[in-house]
């Protein structure tokens, strides 16, 4: 029995020892593998240096002149904020509900890897968590797992172990939050606490409540699945468990979880998408001249980046006035549209011109494509005329799925009008107003600062300022008679409208005032091309007109925001002011980089009194001619000058307005040249651009907060301006000159301009 019981003891001290050094050996692997990763062999896990030097990727923001975030440029949406911006209750909410021990452990928390062990191994708890700390956590932020197969989990753990371990080292308690805070992840591209406060309540971190606090951290266990925009209810659920976990680590009463529970999300969502938002044409204008200066800038040895480098730009536009333009421009396009497709009714060149809509095919980019693939005209037409499911614009209220073709697409969006409007503060260039388009997203067309459109009526005040700069008298009448120009092939510019006017002959403010085309041509005769051209010029307008007769109806093609420039000289007494977007730019520590401003055009183009005989002449566009609908339809008293404008064939309907503090410029029309207007009297610029200005000044009267820009006036012409304007407006052929006028008979002649 003894010699049993000795060879069983032994047995199971053989046991014992087999099982001991398994143990250790599992223990020594166990140590060699974690050597290995820490040497690198698993992948390379960044140094104690490499980890003190990172640098985050901040988004570029966009200010208005009134300190409105409007936009954001970047590769990742993050603005990295200090640990004194972090309220006391959103460390907690973290705290609470993220790392318990985080002040206790270094890094690792053993403890919490133990209860989550034996929780999801032994009793099955996948609830229980991963037990990674909030130092852990900001290392896969930082560094984020590459792959995520089952193989490389325990290796990312490890290395996340490794650089958590390295990271307290580093960085104190308080940077580990602040890091940390700056670099999660909240879904839809948005990292850091700044941008997601931002995105869901339209604040700062600094300013965040408990609630929101909790709401956003209560984000972090699924960014996606407790979203407060998509799923209201579980965010709610979410947060409230957070309350209770701040309340459980005695950060906050009793009381206080009951009150905060009760509270609604209260959402105030703002997505920073490219294509929405307020002012997305002037937003990507500033875009194109941030990286103009960024370029030349890391020419000179910098290294910026729009979209990382956390650049503060500031521009000029006005918060207040751009909403009221936007909201102003939906207003009465959506009225325009409909009668302008009322107006064509089934005869529209959209539903009955195939050969037009080919046309427009050819410009596409989807068409260019197939026709590089190396199918005919018929196949390419054939393949843009298959039905797929596409989001349509119809309107500024909805946009609908439906099955369309690329076809279809074309036809639907050549209908639509579209528009133009900029208001720039003409004592110091600052554009306070852009609206490039109807719609963004669908037209990244920029009216302001790309297209170039015949301006029609709006270049008679250079036309007459001219001739009046060489001496012409203000009170110089001119025939309304239409004269057929023979060295010009028969040309014979007409008036609109059906009046009467063989016998009758106006002063150069009724003329211009009314827009009379035979005027306009007789001025230009006086003041001649060549002078015209370079007077245009001389007032900011670089772009290379026709020195043609034409000129004097606006057949030359410019920019609005050249338009803008050059109207500036009558407000600066012949000086032209180059209008400007951006204020300054900082970088993110709000270090100023660099300041803009607009100075005046040293040389004069025209004289003091040329300048204030303009703007009384153009006053009466405003009182009484054919601007008139502003007092009369909108019913405003303020001090106005200005001018329509339409083009041949009704193309373009443009409107420009002039006050001591504003010039404003609006244009309407289509994008394909080869539809216009029905007629005129839908698509001339007193009814479908002068609108646009109407609106929106009605708007601006009612708030004081534009005193500056509304209650002014122009100031009182010198007495020698008000004698040169001091003359009958129209003035009637005497007895003998009727009696020997052929009315019936058009008059022939050389133009000699």
């Amino acid at each position: 029995m003894k010699k049993k019981t000795r060879k069983s003891s032994k047995r199971q001290i053989s046991i014992r020892k087999v099982i001991g050094l398994g143990v250790l050996g599992l223990f020594a692997l166990l140590i060699l593998f974690i050597a290995s990763i820490n040497m690198g062999l698993w992948g390379q896990i960044p140094s104690k240096k490499e980890l003190s030097n990172f640098q985050y990727q901040r988004a570029s923001e966009v200010f208005t002149a009134d300190s409105v975030l409007i936009g954001k440029y970047y590769l990742y949406d993050r603005q990295p904020v200090s640990y004194q911006d972090f309220p006391e209750h959103l460390i907690q909410a973290l705290i609470a509900i993220e790392d318990e021990r985080f002040y206790e452990h270094s890094g690792v928390d053993l403890r919490s890897l133990l209860r989550v062990g034996f929780k999801t191994v032994l009793l099955g708890d996948n609830s229980s968590g991963g037990g990674s700390t909030l130092t852990q956590q900001l290392a896969k932020n930082l560094y984020p797992r590459k792959e995520r197969n089952k193989t490389n989990i325990v290796v990312n753990k490890i290395k996340e172990m490794i650089i958590a371990k390295r990271l307290e080292k580093i960085f104190t308690k308080e940077e580990i939050i602040t890091n940390y805070l700056n670099t999660v992840s909240f879904g839809d591209n948005t990292f850091g606490i700044e941008s997601a406060a931002l995105k869901f309540f339209n604040t700062r971190t600094k300013d965040i409540s408990a609630t929101q606090a909790a709401t956003l951290v209560g984000m972090l266990k699924a960014t996606y699945g407790y979203n407060p925009r998509i799923f209201p209810e579980k965010s709610l659920g979410r947060r409230n468990l957070v309350l209770r976990a701040m309340y459980n680590n005695d950060f906050i009463s009793e009381e206080q979880v009951s009150k905060f529970s009760q509270e609604k999300l209260d959402l105030d969502y703002r997505d920073f998408d490219y294509n929405a938002g307020i002012a997305p044409y002037f937003r990507e204008e500033v875009r194109k001249e941030m990286l103009n200066w960024i370029s030349k800038q890391n020419k000179a040895g910098t290294n910026y980046n729009i979209y990382t480098s956390g650049l503060k730009i500031y521009t000029t536009l006005n918060y207040k006035m751009q909403k009221l333009a936007e909201e102003a421009m939906v207003e009465h396009m959506t009225k325009l549209q409909h009668s302008f497709e009322k107006s064509y009714g089934t005869n529209a060149p959209w539903l009955k011109d195939k050969k037009l809509m080919e046309k427009i095919a050819r410009r596409t980019s989807a068409y260019n494509r197939l026709q590089k693939s190396g199918l005919t005209h018929e196949q390419i037409i054939d393949s843009l005329s298959k039905d797929k499911q596409k989001r349509i614009f119809k309107s500024w209220q909805s946009d609908e799925e439906q099955m369309a073709s690329t076809m279809d697409s074309i036809q639907h969006y050549t209908k639509f009008l579209n528009t133009g409007s900029l208001a720039v503060d003409p004592t110091n260039g600052d554009i306070l107003v852009w609206v490039g388009g109807i719609n963004f997203e669908q037209y990244k067309y920029d009216h302001i600062s790309q297209s170039k459109r015949q301006v029609g009526s709006t270049f008679k005040p250079i036309v007459y300022t001219t001739a009046i700069d060489q001496g012409v008298s203000p009170c110089t009448y001119f025939s309304a008679e239409e004269i057929e120009y023979d060295n010009l092939k028969g040309w014979s510019p007409s008036n609109s409208g059906n009046k009467d006017e063989a016998y009758l002959n106006y002063s150069m403010e009724e003329g211009l005032s009314n827009s009379i085309n035979t005027i306009a041509v007789k001025v230009l005769e006086k003041a001649g091309i060549e002078n015209v051209v370079e007077m245009a010029k001389k007032m900011g307008i670089e772009d290379k007109l026709p020195k043609e007769a034409s000129i004097a109806l606006g057949t030359g093609e410019i920019k609005i925001i050249d338009l803008a420039q050059a109207y500036t000289s009558y407000v600066n007494n012949g000086k032209h002011l180059k209008p400007k977007i951006i204020k300054s730019i900082s970088n993110y520590k709000d270090s100023v980089l660099v300041e803009f401003k607009s100075e005046l055009n040293e040389k004069a183009a025209f004289s003091k009194k040329t300048s204030e005989i303009m703007i009384e002449m153009m006053k009466s566009t405003i009182n009484s001619g054919t601007a008139s609908r502003l007092r009369n339809t909108y019913g405003l008293k303020n001090d106005i000058a200005g001018k329509t404008g339409t083009t041949q064939n009704n193309k373009d309907a443009w409107f420009v307005a002039l006050t001591p503090k504003l010039v404003h410029i609006s244009w309407v029309g289509l994008d394909q040249h080869e539809i216009g207007f029905s007629n005129t009297s839908i698509g001339q610029g007193a009814n479908a651009a002068l609108p646009l200005f109407g609106l929106w000044m009605k708007e601006l009267n009612k708030d004081r907060d534009f005193d500056t820009y509304t209650k002014v006036n122009f100031k009182k012409p010198s007495l020698d301006v008000q004698k040169a304007l001091n003359c009958a407006p129209v003035k009637r052929d005497g007895f003998f000159k009727r009696l020997f006028k052929n009315p019936n008979k058009k008059k022939s002649k050389d133009f000699k301009g």
